[in-house]
């Protein structure tokens, strides 16, 4: 098993047992903002278990139905995940709505605080653990986990304290506000995981910098003569470059073969943890203009 497959599997234990607390305590106290935190819990560990799925699918190779293999799986529950995350965030928004309309009054606050008290502390581990492994694998699905519980520690931070208000206070609308904020807090970080996974699955191109130091490389190679049509893509834990180099038309293929490794080998440095998938083309002469001028006239030909 995987590290990223362990990392899932840990989440969803770890949201399984917050589920189960965090439940009993929101129905039997009736606060909005413990069952808004049970609730989402309970997405938590479905989610978890799909993201166990969506890496085990990505980590296959690339056969004859799927050339490129399948990384963007990755990048599809990422969106999956943040839909559902919108869906939990305005049914906890409902909730909230409802409680302050029919004025219920929340009960079993000392055991709700501790509760919530071991829930925070938990989840922050989680958090923790989960971010090792991003940076270790560089996998969105993880990413995205390990951004969607740490929402959950400022929404258990939350409900803690308006817990702790309320039991001073007696108002229940803190508990009301609260859980409303955390609705529209947890939708708001779903906008974001939904966005990153359309961007990939739309081939968005890697980060400029990224671009800028591959540029570099290709530049500094004395055998190099020009280059275009330098094109970069994203897909999990895989990231595509394509690209055609100019040589001298004297050059032997031998040595414009070695340029390519060498090329290669540097553009893969630049990021250890990526799985780089390189294909550079070689041309004896920069056709670039050429294809281009052949496909206008191609154009105006049809028209």
């Amino acid at each position: 098993m995987t590290i990223q497959k362990k990392a899932t599997v840990i989440s969803s234990s770890v949201a399984a047992v917050l589920t189960i607390m965090k439940l009993v305590i929101g129905i039997a106290s009736g606060s909005v903002a413990v069952l808004a935190s049970a609730i989402d819990s309970v997405l938590d560990m479905f989610v978890s278990i799909f993201n166990y799925f969506a890496i085990s699918n990505s980590e296959k190779p690339a056969d004859k139905n799927f050339n490129y293999g399948r990384g963007k799986i990755e990048a599809l529950a990422s969106v999956i995940e943040g839909t559902i995350i919108t869906i939990s965030g305005l049914f906890l928004l409902y909730q909230a709505i409802d409680k302050a309309i029919n004025g219920e009054i929340s009960q079993y606050l000392d055991i709700s605080i501790y509760v919530m008290i071991a829930s925070l502390i938990i989840t922050i581990s989680l958090v923790i653990f989960l971010n090792s492994i991003a940076k270790k694998t560089n996998s969105m699905v993880i990413k995205a986990d390990a951004l969607h519980y740490k929402t959950d520690v400022y929404s258990n931070a939350a409900v803690l304290i308006s817990l702790v208000l309320v039991g001073f206070t007696g108002y229940e609308i803190i508990d009301v506000f609260v859980g409303g904020g955390i609705a529209l807090y947890i939708m708001y970080s779903a906008y974001e995981l939904i966005k990153e996974g359309v961007l990939v699955l739309l081939d968005r191109a890697v980060d400029e910098d990224i671009t800028e130091k591959i540029e570099t490389i290709i530049k500094a190679n004395e055998k190099v003569n020009a280059y275009h049509l330098l094109r970069t893509r994203e897909a999990g834990h895989q990231t595509f470059v394509e690209v055609h180099l100019v040589f001298d038309c004297l050059i032997t293929l031998m040595d414009a073969h070695r340029a390519t490794d060498n090329i290669e080998d540097k553009i893969k440095k630049i990021d250890p943890k990526r799985d780089w998938i390189i294909n550079i083309h070689m041309d004896p002469y920069d056709d670039f203009l050429m294809n281009e001028e052949n496909k206008n006239l191609s154009y105006s030909t049809n028209l």
